[in-house]
């Protein structure tokens, strides 16, 4: 198959960036979009030309680096991580803008790729659990209802590939967070720093990212499905350790 694509081309943060368009040939079908990136890119290399930069890593849909906007969408709209979408699910003919994710906090690196750092801020302000779990535990050791642990689970999906802070009309990182501090807050390891972890990362995450509107924009392009339900148990964690008692330095006690 032939599709032409319409790429952002950037060199550098200072230097002005611009669309180039590019021919994309003998595609096959069964190729996934990076793949055909790739071809592309060796056509350039053949012809002295500088290869379009984009990143990746694992190409299973796990590590969540490969985020770009594929025509106006997160990861092209299909509810899967860039690196797990074919060639098949366009049209021979087509034509495919490709853009790095648009968010005031990515700030865009080159071409494709954007610097998702605000994201480890927010992660790094959550802390570790103090809890001294030692070896792993007997499956059955720690009593956590089967829907409780599975919801967990839930929320550990997220792969922090940015694309809810890029879909949201306002940039906001609430989905992200919200999976964040939710996957431990659901678990008894979690508890102990549970509204400390809350109110650090929330803080955290208000430097950097929009706020949210309820668009649900994030919902809809998430690669894992993450649900907008997490951002309600954030908020509610959020409001609660407005509340929790403090130490003389501000702190939380539990803290």
């Amino acid at each position: 198959m032939n599709v032409k694509l319409i790429v952002w081309r950037q060199k550098n943060p200072s230097t002005p960036g611009s669309m180039k368009e590019y021919e994309a040939k003998n595609i096959p079908k069964e190729a996934s979009f990076l793949e055909m990136l790739d071809i592309v890119n060796e056509e350039l290399i053949e012809k002295n030309e500088e290869p379009i930069a984009f990143e990746h890593d694992c190409r299973e849909g796990i590590c969540g680096s490969c985020g770009m906007m594929i025509n106006g969408k997160a990861h092209g709209g299909f509810r899967t991580a860039t690196c797990q979408i074919h060639m098949r699910q366009f049209q021979d003919g087509d034509t495919i803008w490709v853009e790095p994710f648009r968010a005031k906090a990515f700030p865009i690196i080159r071409d494709l790729i954007v610097d998702r750092a605000p994201l480890d801020s927010i992660m790094q302000s959550g802390g570790f659990i103090s809890a001294p779990t030692g070896c792993a535990p007997d499956a059955n050791a720690i009593p956590i209802p089967k829907d409780v642990a599975e919801y967990a689970m839930d929320a550990a999906e997220c792969i922090g590939c940015g694309a809810c802070v890029a879909q949201c009309p306002n940039g906001a990182g609430q989905l992200f967070t919200a999976a964040k501090v939710s996957h431990l807050g659901l678990l008894p390891q979690g508890q102990a720093e549970r509204y400390v972890r809350a109110d650090a990362m929330v803080k955290t995450m208000e430097e950097y990212f929009g706020s949210c509107s309820n668009f649900r924009e994030c919902e809809a392009v998430c690669p894992k499905s993450i649900s907008t339900d997490f951002i309600a148990r954030l908020n509610g964690d959020y409001l609660k350790a407005q509340f929790v008692p403090k130490k003389p330095s501000g702190k939380f006690r539990n803290e």
